[in-house]
């Protein structure tokens, strides 16, 4: 009848797609762009190293504005805090919601013994609380306050890792990906850069410490993708972040 020449119609225009489980990963994709992404950075180091210059710049936004500026003195007696600063952020139609994690007073006592406590306890709070959320009965609107990366700002002025540094990345880096950056890089020579960052991937190696592994491309990637993705992992994992003002 009428209704076989409508549905005969609309197959002969490819107005009916194929619904089935091959279309699962472009539901999914299609599902999680609409929902928006939740996003958890870490950055720590000691002041002056520039994260929240670095952090301003890469995302485009004031994320420090309303904070308050210590002398040496205040800095020295500051214990380590943990702060939050969470912006939306949309490109493309692509909703991000960034959760920057700051903490202060990290590295600046004169006595800097476990000072890096305060921040594996607060990791761990989030993989606690994350878990105790899947396991209720409503998992749908749930908070993931789990940190998924942390930059760690190695100072450029010494001659490798200081205690503190290869501490701090052992403590960590079973928990949260772990990407160290040498901070304003742009005070050394090309030269020294190359010295200073192959010591402190050596003193990586050596520590046993495991920072963050760029994923291997897939084989089915065109060449000029894997020839830049053999041109990051050169790098070896070591970032760089510059004095811009």
């Amino acid at each position: 009848g009428d209704g076989n020449k409508e549905y005969s119609s609309r197959l002969q225009t490819g107005f009916l797609q194929y619904v089935g489980f091959a279309t699962l990963p472009n539901q999914v994709h299609r599902k999680s762009v609409k929902k928006g992404f939740d996003f958890t950075l870490m950055v720590a180091g000691e002041s002056g190293l520039g994260k929240s210059t670095l952090v301003n710049s890469l995302f485009l936004t004031d994320l420090y504005k309303d904070r308050k500026l210590l002398n040496a003195e205040e800095r020295i007696s500051q214990t380590v805090e943990i702060t939050k600063h969470t912006v939306d952020i949309e490109e493309k139609g692509v909703k991000l919601k960034l959760t920057i994690v700051d903490t202060p007073g990290f590295g600046d006592a004169v006595n800097n013994n476990e000072c890096w406590k305060p921040i594996t306890d607060y990791i761990d709070q989030q993989f606690e609380q994350y878990f105790r959320d899947e396991s209720g009965l409503n998992r749908k609107n749930i908070l993931d306050n789990r940190v998924h990366c942390c930059l760690y700002f190695i100072p450029p002025f010494g001659h490798g890792l200081r205690p503190v540094d290869v501490e701090f990345m052992k403590a960590l880096h079973e928990k949260v990906n772990i990407i160290p950056l040498i901070a304003k890089a742009d005070c050394l020579t090309p030269n020294e850069i190359k010295k200073f960052k192959d010591r402190v991937r050596d003193e990586i190696e050596k520590f046993g410490i495991k920072v963050y592994q760029f994923p291997e491309c897939d084989s089915d990637e065109d060449e000029e993708f894997k020839q830049l993705d053999k041109q990051l992992k050169k790098k070896k994992r070591i970032a760089f972040s510059f004095n811009i003002g």
